[in-house]
């Protein structure tokens, strides 16, 4: 019998990368928001804001073998005006999340974000760097984290600019939007990342849980490089002009301060998994084959 996986947002991009890597050796369980996602998986209305009551019921009944959690707030900068919001969804939720997989003894999935390190490092950070979060959001998230792993068989994945093609890839959809209309964009120079194929964590994903490895663990891309690079190579990759990015630098046109350095070592994990994530050129290569294309997204 298959295992039952619980994917609790599985409308976001990691969310549909994973359905993709686990739909043959797990059964999908899906919870949506407002509108169901994918009629091919069993699926169960639940807004964790709204309905929080309910989480604790709608897990048990499930009783699944493994509980993803892909449900975050993606803007820094809304977290460091709504604090309330902000800690609800990343540290109360989470908590009631530990809670009834403890309960049920399944593991939880989290991903966090290089938004705990201050950026201060001058080479990529690894799971054993002191974590000093700049913004409310890398507070909330470290704090999520905490929790999570006093549990020991729950898995924490920080990760970073996660991209593909998919509606919710938001720095590669807002630059290849912009590029195949002709309009000028600016991109930071002074904020650096390893940005992450989504299909490479899913598969990482798949590949810890297969081999019954847990805790703390980075999973992003090997090349750390500024927005404004990463959007020189899209515009490479997909034949836009390169003239239409403008850099500039990040200072004073953010609410939430961000570390410069973001970039994460994910040695640990392509260690014990034996699976190397891309780099940029192999992502970008990546979704050059994929059978979709800009128009999937934008038309």
């Amino acid at each position: 019998m298959k295992k039952k996986l619980l994917i609790i947002g599985g409308a976001s991009l990691i969310g549909s990368t994973i359905i993709n890597e686990f739909k043959n050796d797990y059964d999908i369980h899906l919870t949506y928001n407002k509108t169901p996602v994918n009629s091919k998986f069993f699926q169960t209305k639940l807004n964790l804001l709204d309905n929080r009551n309910q989480i604790s019921s709608v897990i048990t009944n499930l009783n699944p073998d493994v509980i993803v959690n892909t449900v975050a707030y993606p803007n820094v900068d809304f977290c460091e005006t709504h604090h309330d919001e902000a800690n609800l969804l990343h540290v109360s939720i989470t908590d009631d999340l530990v809670s009834v997989c403890s309960d049920i003894s399944s593991p939880l999935v989290y991903f966090s974000t290089d938004a705990v390190f201050d950026g201060t490092k001058s080479i990529k950070y690894t799971e054993d760097d002191k974590t000093s979060p700049l913004s409310y959001y890398g507070k909330t998230k470290l704090e999520a984290e905490k929790i999570i792993l006093e549990i020991n068989d729950n898995i924490v994945l920080r990760t970073t600019v996660v991209y593909d093609w998919h509606i919710r890839s938001r720095f590669t959809n807002w630059v290849l939007k912009n590029l195949k209309q002709g309009s000028k964009i600016t991109a930071f120079t002074d904020q650096s990342n390893t940005a992450t194929l989504a299909g490479d964590i899913s598969h990482s994903l798949f590949c810890l849980l297969d081999q019954n490895h847990y805790g703390l663990f980075h999973c992003a891309g090997k090349t750390c490089l500024s927005r404004y690079d990463f959007a020189i190579k899209l515009a490479d990759y997909f034949g836009y002009d390169k003239k239409l990015i403008i850099p500039t630098i990040s200072k004073n046109t953010q609410s939430a301060s961000r570390p410069e350095n973001g970039c994460l070592d994910s040695s640990k994990l392509e260690g014990l998994t034996n699976f190397c994530l891309s780099d940029i050129d192999q992502g970008m290569t990546s979704m050059l084959n994929s059978s979709k294309t800009i128009s999937d997204i934008f038309l």
